[in-house]
């Protein structure tokens, strides 16, 4: 019974993931997207447990990291791409392009199976991402509303179409980008092998405790630069013991 349960466990979870999403679109198109971004966090916190429980349990298959990858295209993919539409559709329109413009904001899902395809097929990625992970670029457009609804001044800026193009492009330039991140899975507790990892979460949990959902943006990108430093150095490093070692 304990082997069936621990089997079919991470899956379950997964299949939470899946139905958050689901419900988080349904909000989404009823242009409540303050529970639609919170149906987007809550499908994160499954999507998060569902891989610490696979670990936990040694309990993986093929199955699952199919099952993994379509949840996170409905729950990271096709909802943040429906919460972008909402506020495209609450931005002033352009003349012209505006009602075309608006369904820029499903590139966004384009873009997400494009990077959850490359993540299932290269085996670069065991053990870190090459590319802006689609939880990450999800939390972020999900934060949105949230920023909004905290800081209404802020509209006058955010909600613009040529504004949130930008967004569109930098966001799907970043999910298929050559570019390394580090994974937020921790190995072990050793501070030196996972000094950056550490440093993501203490400056995450300060910057969001005085800044509350403004600081998402925030914290992306410090996600990525920390990233790119932690590479950068390790990189350099291989480098030097090569040349040592000649």
């Amino acid at each position: 019974m304990n082997k069936r349960i621990s089997k079919h466990l991470p899956n379950t979870i997964t299949c939470a993931n899946l139905f958050s999403g689901c419900v988080g679109i349904v909000f989404a198109f009823q242009e409540n997207l303050i529970f639609a971004a919170y149906a987007l966090f809550l499908a994160a916190i499954f999507d998060f447990f569902d891989g610490f429980a696979s670990r936990v349990l040694k309990s993986f298959s093929g199955i699952g990291k199919d099952l993994d990858s379509l949840a996170d295209m409905v729950s990271f993919g096709f909802l943040p791409s429906a919460i972008l539409y909402e506020l495209f559709l609450q931005s002033p329109q352009i003349q012209g392009i505006g009602p075309y413009l608006n369904f820029a904001a499903f590139l966004i899902a384009v873009f997400s199976a494009l990077r959850l395809a490359k993540f299932n097929n290269d085996t670069r990625q065991a053990d870190s991402f090459i590319g802006l992970p689609t939880p990450a670029n999800a939390i972020l457009i999900a934060s949105i509303p949230l920023i909004l609804d905290h800081h209404p001044e802020f509209s006058g800026y955010i909600l613009n179409q040529y504004i949130l193009a930008v967004l569109v492009i930098v966001m799907c330039t970043l999910l298929v980008a050559e570019l390394p991140l580090m994974s937020l899975k921790f190995k072990n507790t050793d501070f030196n092998k996972n000094i950056y990892r550490y440093l993501l979460l203490l400056f995450s949990a300060i910057l969001i405790l005085f800044f509350k959902f403004a600081a998402v943006p925030v914290i992306i990108l410090m996600y990525i630069t920390l990233s790119i430093i932690q590479f950068k150095f390790s990189h350099d490093t291989v480098i030097s013991g090569h040349q040592k070692n000649k």
